[in-house]
C-alpha cells in the first residue's frame, strides 16, 4: 500500500513534534492502540453537538429563549444544515495539517462554544433590549442567536472532532482498520446510550448554564490535553507502519478488495458509483435514524405503543447495533465491501419496513433487528470504505464531503418526517418514500466495486492477523 502521504513542513515547530512530548516508537506496544483509544474519547467528547447530547437541553431552551418547538426545531435544521457545508472546508484543512492540530482546535472552538451556549439566553435578552427601540421582536433574536449555537458546536464537535478521530484511524490501520474502528464504536455506542442521562444528573446538580460550563472547561483542557499528547496523524511520521510489525514467522495477506494501489483526487473520487452508493447509504442512513430517535415517543404513540415501551426498545437495538458492529468489523479485511453495504441496505429496508408495521409483533422485530444491524454496519463502513477505496493522501477532503451529507441529513430527517405528519396527519407517507432509498441503494451497491481493483497492481498486501 502506498505510504506517501502530503508532506510535512521540514521546520516544524517543537510543539508540534510527533516525537513531542513523547516518541510513539518507543511505546512497547504498537502505538496505533492508543490512536484508537485517544480517537474513542474524542468521539466521545462530541456528544455536545450530537442529537442526544441537545436532547436534554430541549425543554430548557424552549423556556428560557421564549421560542415554540417549532422554532427551537427550525433553529437546530438551519444550523445543522450550515454547519454541513463548512465540513468539507475543514476536511481539506485536516490534509494539510494532520489530526494532532485540528483535534487540538477543534477541543478549543468546542470549548468556547460550549461557554456561548451558557449565555445563549442572557445573550438573548439583552440583545433584546437593545433592539428593543428598533421593534425587533425578541423571539427573531433568541432564534438568530441559537441559530448560531447550534451552527458552531454541529460543526465543532460533531463535524470536524468526529471526522479527525475517524481518519485517523483509517490512517494508522489497514487490515485491523475494521477491528479497531469496530472496537471504537462499541465503547463510543455505550457513551453515547448513557450521555443523557449523565447531562442530565449534570443539569440537576449544576443548572442547564452550570452543565455547559462544565463541559466547557473538561473539552477545552480535557481534549484538547488528549489531542495535544496522544493524537498524531499517521504512522510514517512516527517512524512506524501500518498495523504495526508484523507478528512473528506469519503473515496475513490481505484480501485483494483491500488492497489500495494509489491515492484518488476528490474530483476523481467523484466520478465514481461506489462513492455516491456509499455516501448516499450512510446520509439516508442519517436521515433516517435521526428522525426516528427524534420522534420516537409520537411514532410509538401513532403504533398504538406507550413512551416507556417505545423507548425500550433501543435497549436490545444497541445489542444488536454492537454486534454487527463487531462483525463488520472482522470480516471487512476479508471481503468486498460492497457484500457489507448491500446487506446494510437491505437492513435499513427491513428498519422501514418494520417502523410501517410497529403494531404487529414482527413489525417490532424487523424495526430492532433493522435499525440495529443497519446503525451498527453503518459506524463500521463509514470509517472503512474510503481509504479503502480512495487512500490516505486525500482522506480529510473525500471524507469530508460525505462527513458533510451525513451532518446535513441528520437535520433534515426530523425536519422531514415532522412535515409528513403536519400535511398528512401521520408519518407513514414519509415513511412509503423513505422504502424508494435503501432499496435503489441495495441495487447499485450490488455495481459499486473498489475502484482500486481497476488499477494496476504494485506487489502484494500483508498484515498482521487478527
Amino acid at each position: 500500500m502506498p505510504t506517501d502521504l502530503p508532506p510535512k513542513p521540514s521546520e516544524r515547530s517543537r510543539l508540534w513534534d510527533p516525537e513531542f512530548p513523547f516518541r510513539p516508537k518507543a511505546v512497547p506496544f504498537f502505538y496505533g492502540w492508543v490512536i484508537v483509544a485517544a480517537s474513542t474519547v474524542g468521539m466521545i467528547f462530541t456528544i455536545p453537538g450530537q442529537t442526544m447530547g441537545f436532547s436534554v437541553f430541549t425543554d430548557i431552551l424552549i423556556e428560557e429563549l421564549g421560542l415554540s418547538r417549532l422554532q427551537l426545531s427550525t433553529a437546530y435544521l438551519i444550523g445543522t444544515v450550515l454547519s454541513g457545508f463548512s465540513i468539507p472546508y475543514f476536511g481539506r484543512m485536516f490534509d494539510r495539517i494532520g489530526a494532532r492540530r485540528m483535534a487540538v482546535y477543534a477541543a478549543l472552538t468546542t470549548g468556547i462554544v460550549l461557554f456561548y451556549l451558557s449565555l445563549s439566553a442572557p445573550l438573548a435578552r439583552g440583545l433584546g433590549r437593545l433592539f428593543e427601540p428598533l421593534r425587533v421582536p425578541p423571539a427573531a433574536i433568541a432564534f438568530v442567536v441559537i441559530t448560531l449555537g447550534f451552527f458552531l458546536i454541529r460543526g465543532s464537535a460533531q463535524g470536524v472532532l468526529a471526522l479527525t478521530g475517524r481518519n485517523m484511524i483509517g490512517k494508522w490501520f489497514d487490515f485491523h482498520r475494521g477491528t479497531a474502528l469496530a472496537l471504537s464504536g462499541v465503547c463510543t455506542g455505550f457513551a453515547f446510550s448513557v450521555a443523557p442521562r449523565v447531562l442530565d444528573e449534570l443539569i440537576r446538580r449544576f443548572g442547564y448554564q452550570g452543565a455547559w460550563i462544565f463541559l466547557g472547561v473538561l473539552t477545552t483542557v480535557g481534549m484538547g490535553a488528549v489531542g495535544w499528547i496522544l493524537y498524531r496523524d499517521n504512522p510514517e511520521e512516527c517512524g512506524l507502519t501500518m498495523d504495526g510489525p508484523e507478528a512473528a514467522g506469519r503473515k496475513r495477506v490481505l484480501h485483494a478488495d483491500a488492497i489500495a494501489h494509489r491515492d484518488y483526487t476528490l474530483a476523481e473520487a467523484l466520478r465514481t458509483l461506489p462513492f455516491w452508493t456509499f455516501l448516499l447509504s450512510f446520509a439516508f442512513y442519517s436521515l433516517f435514524g435521526t428522525a426516528i430517535t427524534f420522534h420516537i415517543v409520537s411514532v410509538g404513540a401513532e403504533a398504538g405503543i406507550d413512551r416507556t415501551t417505545v423507548i425500550g426498545f433501543f435497549v436490545p437495538m444497541a445489542v444488536v447495533s454492537v454486534s454487527a458492529n463487531l462483525f463488520c468489523g472482522w470480516i471487512s479485511a476479508r471481503t468486498r465491501l460492497k457484500y457489507l453495504l448491500f446487506a446494510m441496505n437491505l437492513a435499513a429496508l427491513g428498519a422501514v419496513v418494520g417502523t410501517l408495521n410497529l403494531h404487529h409483533p414482527w413489525g417490532v422485530a424487523l424495526f430492532i433487528v433493522g435499525n440495529g444491524y443497519t446503525g451498527g454496519s453503518f459506524v463500521a463502513l463509514a470509517g472503512i470504505s474510503t481509504p479503502r477505496f480512495f487512500g490516505r493522501r486525500h482522506l480529510g477532503a473525500i471524507s469530508g464531503l460525505g462527513m458533510a451529507s451525513m451532518v446535513i441529513a441528520s437535520g433534515i430527517g426530523p425536519f422531514l418526517f415532522s412535515l409528513s405528519t403536519a400535511l398528512t396527519g401521520s408519518y407513514r407517507f414519509a415513511f412509503w418514500v423513505a422504502l424508494l432509498v435503501p432499496l435503489t441503494m441495495a441495487v447499485l451497491s450490488t455495481w459499486s466495486d473498489n475502484p482500486q481493483r481497476r488499477e494496476p497492481a504494485q506487489g502484494s498486501g500483508s498484515a498482521d492477523p487478527d
